[in-house]
């Protein structure tokens, strides 16, 4: 039996970790039968090198080529840690593989040294890519994006683990990221029917 792939091991600990049936209130002010903790798999050990591998091999996919990952904290905190180890490890076994280093986004700017919204990358004109955990409304990511753009920096691609598929979610993205391709690694019906699966097969 082959071995799983990062992004199907990442499915797996998300079902398991990160997804829960009932009501939920979601930051967006709806409601919803299930809610989605993406921080217990990305600050999971095993959850966050998938979810480094799992994004690195998805931009390989699509061709994206970039200095940086970033996002707005702290949703974005371990996905941009976890991708930028990935990129290393990577490069130990294979030199000519590139670095994708790290940069957060503050959701405001603070009051004293430089002032900055971005922390850790930072290079006016770098090809970036802006990362989130779960998209709903998308308005994170957008900021993230503006906050970047604002620096300088040019957003090559956008990516998140979750897509909740809500009507106004992805085209909100999209019109923001002027061009670039919006990518998810997976949809929340994708986590919600292996979550199930597992469920029952709990019970055989």
């Amino acid at each position: 039996m082959p071995t799983p792939t990062h992004t199907q091991q990442l499915l797996a600990l998300l079902a398991r970790t990160s997804f829960r049936l009932g009501q939920f209130k979601l930051s967006s002010g709806g409601t919803s039968d299930y809610y989605i903790d993406c921080r217990t798999t990305t600050l999971h050990a095993q959850g966050g090198r998938l979810t480094g591998h799992a994004i690195l091999e998805l931009l390989e996919q699509n061709n994206i080529h970039a200095e940086a990952v970033g996002g707005l904290t702290m949703g974005a905190d371990p996905i941009v840690s976890n991708v930028a180890t990935a990129s290393a490890w990577r490069a130990l076994s294979n030199p000519s593989a590139p670095l994708l280093h790290g940069f957060l986004v503050r959701k405001a700017e603070k009051a004293h040294g430089t002032g900055r919204r971005i922390e850790g990358f930072f290079r006016e004109g770098a090809r970036v890519v802006i990362v989130d955990d779960v998209c709903t409304t998308g308005a994170s990511t957008i900021n993230a994006i503006e906050a970047a753009r604002e620096a300088g920096m040019i957003v090559a691609a956008v990516v998140c683990i979750v897509e909740r598929e809500e009507a106004n979610g992805r085209p909100a993205v999209e019109a923001a990221a002027a061009g670039a391709p919006f990518l998810r690694l997976f949809t929340a019906n994708e986590v919600r029917a292996e979550h199930v699966r597992q469920l029952e097969a709990g019970k055989a």
